[in-house]
């Protein structure tokens, strides 16, 4: 009756204390966790400024078509004479077929002014255009640099979502293993705390003549392991606990410490998952719009900008410049404007051998055709990862479902042996196989759930799909 009794407190203190142990003060769920990475790590922070890069530099690449205005002041004074003044002030207007627009005002005089800059007393206006004929007719280097420019700001934003992709990644695996090591140290707890309440009965029935003395050296062996295992597990939940905190910090510059009664949630809450039938029926298009696809991607297009400039620059250059000129009189221009007054002009250049514009094409193609490899192998690795985590998740669901039954028939075969050893029909040893193989089945059932999670995680960072 003695060692009844004892039984019952032993049941009764264990369950209080696993009550106690799994409803903690603060539980970090993994929602909020990733909420608060995504939001304040340095590296989250740090990929919101991809975009800024991608817009900035957009921003640098449109100054190539800015107007612009510009005068030219050339005087000589020698010996009291002034030999010459030229003035000449515009404005040029570039545009994106290449075409560019000027127009401005001349006013030349000076005693040895040269023939060629003679112009009426009140000046001269002029307006016309600068098209390219040959190399710059369809695409020049201002283009070609807006254009990658333009390319670049999107592939910012695919650069943004795969680095919060890999570091929410990186951050959920730590999540879970810290779940996993907390959910472990209970078992040990309870595991640790049952052998102790077990040797102090055994010790009592010993002393009263109920048990031989040569149970409380095999109960105290098993108080002894237990005290080891656990000691591994809280050594083990201190380090993932310290890991964890690595990612957690707030505005990116302020690092945060868990609180003592912040833990995650009991495996006992958590649930196994199964793969979501659109992911698998969607991976091909979820596959395309990777974004560590996605960069590959725009970077063809930039090298396919650049293979055109340098296909372009195979043309000779060849620029025509025309430009109207009136005189102003009584301060209007149109009143003395003739199609027959202008100025216009033609140069041409071309090299002969064309060597570096053809070394140029050439290195350009052979660019393209490495990064198109280079997106084909990454495509491939991204197909069998995301195949790979989506087997591992099904598989590990089948597993967590299955083992939480056989966890179960270990705790009754547990219980069974237990009523047999309170009414003298089994032994301590038996006793302690059958918890033994209880508490290794609880810890099985914890390493699967937590290898469920990662699974389900793993997923979705093949797929692209943990960044918003």
């Amino acid at each position: 009756m003695k060692v009844i009794r004892l039984a019952l407190l032993v049941f009764v203190f264990l369950q209080s204390n696993l009550a106690t142990a799994q409803q903690p003060d603060t539980i970090l769920t993994f929602e909020e966790y990733t909420d608060r990475v995504s939001e304040h790590h340095p590296l989250a922070l740090q990929a919101q400024l991809r975009s800024s890069f991608g817009e900035a530099t957009l921003l640098q690449s449109r100054a190539g078509f800015e107007p612009k205005a510009g005068a030219d002041v050339n005087q000589k004074y020698f010996s009291g004479d002034k030999y010459y003044s030229l003035i000449d002030a515009g404005l040029k207007v570039p545009t994106w077929f290449g075409v560019e627009l000027k127009g401005g005002y001349e006013l030349n005089e000076g005693k040895y002014l040269n023939p060629e800059h003679y112009v009426p007393d009140a000046g001269l206006w002029y307006a016309g255009i600068s098209v390219p004929l040959g190399q710059g007719l369809f695409i020049d280097e201002r283009r070609a640099a807006l254009r990658k420019a333009q390319i670049y700001a999107q592939s910012t934003q695919a650069e943004q979502k795969a680095m919060l992709n890999d570091l929410l990644y990186e951050a959920g695996k730590t999540y879970w293993a810290w779940f996993e090591s907390f959910n472990k140290l209970l078992v040990y707890k309870e595991a640790y705390t049952t052998a102790q309440l077990r040797f102090e009965a055994i010790q009592r029935s010993a002393q009263l003549g109920d048990r031989p003395y040569i149970d409380t050296l095999e109960a105290s062996i098993q108080v002894q392991n237990r005290q080891v295992s656990l000691w591994d597990a809280e050594l083990e939940y201190q380090n993932v606990t310290a890991q964890l905190g690595v990612f957690l910090w707030q505005d990116g510059n302020i690092p945060l410490e868990l609180e003592d009664n912040t833990t995650p949630p009991s495996s006992l809450t958590i649930s196994s998952t199964t793969v979501q039938p659109e992911l698998v029926s969607q991976m091909d298009s979820l596959i395309d719009s990777h974004p560590q696809f996605l960069m590959y991607n725009y970077k063809v297009q930039e090298l396919q900008v650049e293979r055109r400039w340098k296909q372009e620059q195979l043309k000779p250059t060849v620029d025509l410049n025309y430009n109207a000129i009136a005189e102003p009189i009584n301060g209007d221009v149109m009143e003395n404007y003739s199609i027959n007054n202008y100025k216009w002009g033609l140069s041409f250049s071309m090299p002969i051998l064309l060597r570096k514009e053809r070394a140029g094409l050439q290195l350009a193609k052979l660019k393209i055709t490495e990064t198109e490899l280079q997106r084909s192998t990454k495509k491939a690795e991204l197909q069998n990862k995301a195949i790979n985590t989506i087997n591992s998740w099904n598989t590990t669901a089948n597993q967590v479902n299955q083992y939480r039954k056989t966890t179960q028939n270990y705790n009754e075969l547990l219980q069974g042996e237990n009523r047999l050893f309170n009414i003298g029909e089994s032994s301590l040893f038996m006793i302690n196989s059958r918890e033994m193989a209880y508490i290794n089945a609880q810890i099985k059932l914890v390493e699967l759930t937590a290898k469920n999670q990662k699974a389900e995680l793993a997923t979705q960072h093949a797929l692209g799909v943990l960044s918003p």
